[in-house]
């Protein structure tokens, strides 16, 4: 088996953004926002949306399970107040399931937390509770800067953090650490902001004791990591300076990077740099990167071809990567997976 270990639902039906659209106007005109049954979404539009993108392209690439969470960019936590990021969360988390109940056999759901600039994170622990133990979802998005690019919260460090990773310690689920979209005209989203808080969530993560408070807890840094593989002797060298420990020893029974990297040098940098035990597959199909690569023939978010193409991967590499490694830091996949082919 193949696992997918990081997919959105940029398909979603257009009615999806037309009531996040009065969701947010209603916002600006200070009235009552239209309610969640007003999002009126068939299982004949989330099939054809499905149908036709992430689940044809699972079956032409040879994937079999995709971990399948809303859009990333639209998360825009940035937007609204924390009662409308409240609102867009559960509607959107209720959207991925409904997709996961359509498709049982392709899709696991992770969830989008209801995060709000200058809101404590622990007002997200009630949603994520509700889509673990009540949705069967087996991880979360979270938004290092729900700011939108202009970083205004704490680092992923700062205790006020600690009661959200204390309940995803309690319900054994790790989280991606993956911004939404930028409103800093200084940052394209998925060019910019995507990787630099990518790289900038890794550095909090050096810097801190985080995993002495919590030592199971367990982050995915997707996009390859940002810059931190390409950079590594960078961030051994800042560790050793600053007489932190190395940093497989500080951080890497903790962070684990995915392969959303879209050409063969990088995922071959990657997979040198990076233990294999820490590499798990993942393409975000139909996301930031959607063309075909005219060097290759091939679309550019095609990530499998890469690592089949990485000439020192050995078959049990291949196989941690593909199946292993995502079984090991989604603990909950064992038995959503055992549940689908039940």
């Amino acid at each position: 088996m193949i696992i997918d270990c990081h997919g959105h639902y940029t398909t979603a039906p257009k009615a999806l953004q037309a009531f996040r659209a009065r969701q947010l106007e209603a916002f600006k005109a200070k009235v009552a926002a239209p309610h969640n049954d007003e999002l009126v979404i068939s299982d004949d539009d989330i099939r054809q949306t499905l149908e036709d993108n992430q689940v044809r392209l699972q079956q032409e690439r040879g994937t079999d399970v995709t971990l399948f969470s809303p859009g990333a960019g639209k998360m825009a936590h940035h937007e609204g107040d924390v009662k409308v990021s409240h609102q867009w969360a559960e509607v959107s988390n209720d959207l991925i399931y409904r997709a996961t109940r359509i498709f049982p056999k392709s899709f696991v759901g992770v969830c989008q937390l209801p995060q709000s600039p200058g809101v404590p994170p622990a007002n997200c622990i009630a949603e994520l509770e509700r889509c673990v133990t009540q949705l069967g979802f087996v991880g979360c998005n979270l938004n290092p800067d729900p700011s939108g690019g202009y970083w205004t919260d704490p680092p992923l460090t700062d205790r006020q953090w600690y009661p959200l990773y204390e309940k995803l310690v309690d319900l054994d689920v790790p989280a991606m650490v993956h911004v939404a979209s930028s409103c800093n005209p200084c940052f394209h989203g998925t060019g910019a902001h995507y990787l630099a808080a990518d790289t900038t969530a890794f550095m909090q993560l050096l810097l801190s004791d985080l995993f002495k408070d919590f030592p199971t807890l367990k982050f995915i840094i997707p996009h390859g990591g940002g810059a931190v593989p390409y950079h590594w002797g960078r961030y051994r060298g800042l560790a050793q300076d600053l007489k932190r420990p190395p940093l497989p020893e500080l951080l890497l029974d903790n962070v684990f990077f995915d392969t959303c990297v879209y050409h063969d040098p990088g995922v071959q940098l990657l997979t040198k740099v990076i233990p294999v035990k820490n590499v798990l597959f993942a393409s975000e199909m139909i996301g930031a990167v959607k063309g075909i690569d005219p060097e290759t023939g091939h679309r550019f978010d095609d990530t499998k071809r890469y690592i089949d193409n990485v000439p020192w991967l050995t078959d049990e590499d291949r196989h941690k990567i593909y199946y292993e490694n995502v079984l090991n830091v989604y603990p909950r996949l064992g038995a959503a997976l055992a549940r689908m082919n039940s």
